[in-house]
């Protein structure tokens, strides 16, 4: 599977809006945990990462959606997704892309 066929898969898996913004939420904390290891120059925010990014992410899928997480069997597609979406969640992008891809903003 190429990443432009993954790509509007991956946003249908995420249709509803709760489900985006918990992925929002764990991965601005995933980044302000990155942000601060770099800062202070310690390790320690690291062991926080996946436990924020992948946490509401996954509660996300399997509490609010109601699916199983693309994660599992695209994992680096799954992770630059994550981080596509974050970044037109935060530009206020993500509802034209996902008007332009047919999906709706739900």
């Amino acid at each position: 599977m190429s990443y432009a066929e993954f790509w509007p898969r991956y946003l249908k898996a995420h249709g509803k809006p709760r489900t985006r913004l918990l992925h929002v939420i764990g991965t601005s904390l995933a980044i302000a945990s990155l942000a601060w290891a770099a800062i202070a120059l310690d390790w320690r925010p690291l062991v926080a990462v996946p436990i924020l990014g992948y946490g509401f992410a996954w509660a996300a899928h399997f509490l609010v959606e109601g699916n199983r997480p693309e994660t599992f069997g695209h994992p680096f597609y799954s992770l630059f997704s994550d981080l596509r979406m974050w970044g037109l969640w935060v530009t206020g992008r993500l509802d034209r892309e996902l008007s332009r891809l047919g999906l709706g903003a739900r």
